[in-house]
């Protein structure tokens, strides 16, 4: 089964808030810093056309009624645990694929809950709501892709919110459904298909697979796998388990134009991309850094990386890695993102001495840094820059995710 949360943060707070059962909410960011975009609405919400990832001034202009509610990111974390916790209760064979959707393999444990699937997902769908005051929509199949297709496609807009959709009965429920409804396939995958004639689900499941493989590959054939609703993957606990970079990336309060100012907020990401590395145990030997402009309209910015000599976490060496990357690569345009991460991980209990750089000096003052944090406070030492009209140190010490805990 794929089971898939309903308008989850949405959902969430609405349990907490039953004074606004019968009212469309949605949870939106802070208009005042810019990412006033609703994140998630209730069904009530979405029937007066309010819509996922639009300007909150946008939901408005639609339902003046709409109750707007801030995100409370820790809580949809632990209520995603929760709800997790409760599936296991029924198979061992569970893999979060977000925070509001699970796989889970019920092969080995369905003959001790009545061995029908749907009666199952029955089971499960009452014990989330009665617990949490979610509710959740299951699309059953025999693999991982027939069961996000099923649940995407069929279970979120079927009454009860179940189906099981058997491989045989595949292109009979989907075939004819736009091929930009299918799960891989964005707005420009979508281009590239109609101008091969290819339409719907069915057209791209019918195309040869020579066909596809020449023009785009592996990733051809993942998407002619998927439109057949062919998958070989297991469920897999530990799926997740193995990190493959760390990263921070922020929305500016406005538009910054100073290169003082970005070079501020870069020194803030990299403060707390290293602490989070060093916290894993590991180091980093690709240092990646990415800049959006403010214009919609004609989009600039740059995505670029570096690879380092030898692995490191410390905070001073990766700001200065990112700030060479910038300034190699910045147009001089306004910018409203930013972002910096750490790739080709390794573990941090080997490393290189250097005769040049006094690295352990270096060592010592994160670490002096980190233990003050853990015990006082993100915000119980800071460096000078982070206060100045720039910093975002401080405000992001309240968020979990860009938003409010």
């Amino acid at each position: 089964m794929l089971i898939d949360m309903q308008s989850f943060y949405a959902s969430v707070e609405k349990a907490k808030l039953p004074q606004y059962k019968n009212r469309p909410l949605a949870v939106a960011g802070d208009p005042a810093r810019r990412s006033g975009i609703i994140l998630a609405a209730c069904p009530l919400a979405k029937a007066k056309g309010v819509s996922t990832a639009e300007p909150l001034w946008q939901s408005l202009q639609k339902c003046p009624e709409l109750i707007i509610v801030r995100p409370h990111m820790q809580e949809y974390i632990e209520v995603s645990t929760q709800i997790m916790s409760i599936i296991e209760e029924f198979t061992d064979l569970v893999e979060p694929y977000s925070i509001d959707e699970l796989f889970a393999d019920f092969t080995g444990s369905m003959h001790l809950f009545g061995n029908d699937p749907i009666d199952l997902a029955k089971q499960i769908q009452d014990k989330i709501y009665n617990e949490t005051g979610v509710y959740a929509r299951a699309g059953i199949g025999e693999n991982k892709i027939i069961s996000k297709l099923c649940c995407d496609m069929i279970a979120k807009k079927a009454e009860g919110g179940i189906f099981h959709l058997k491989k045989e009965e595949l292109h009979l429920h989907i075939g004819d459904k736009p091929i930009r409804d299918m799960w891989g396939i964005g707005s420009r995958m979508e281009k590239h298909l109609w101008k091969m004639g290819i339409r719907t689900i069915r057209d791209l499941a019918n195309t040869p697979l020579s066909k596809l493989r020449s023009k785009w590959g592996v990733n051809g054939e993942v998407i002619w796998r998927v439109a057949n609703g062919l998958d070989n993957s297991p469920v897999t606990v530990n799926t997740h388990s193995t990190q493959k970079d760390i990263g921070n990336g922020m929305t500016l309060p406005r538009d910054f134009t100073e290169a003082w100012e970005i070079e501020v907020v870069i020194l803030d990401i990299c403060t707390e991309v290293c602490r989070r590395t060093r916290q894993k145990g590991l180091m980093g030997s690709v240092v990646s850094v990415s800049v959006s402009g403010a214009d919609f309209d004609h989009p600039t910015g740059f995505h670029r990386q570096v690879k380092l000599s030898d692995p490191t976490n410390i905070t001073v060496d990766v700001c200065k890695i990112a700030k060479r990357i910038f300034h190699q690569h910045w147009d001089g345009q306004p910018v409203r993102r930013v972002g910096v991460s750490l790739s080709q991980l390794s573990n941090a209990d080997t490393y290189q001495l250097s005769f040049f750089d006094d690295q352990e000096q270096k060592r010592a003052i994160d670490q002096v840094m980190d233990d003050i944090k853990d015990r006082f406070g993100d915000i119980a030492i800071l460096r000078a820059s982070s206060i100045t009209a720039a910093g975002q140190a401080i405000d992001r010490a309240s968020k979990i995710g860009g938003h409010y805990k």
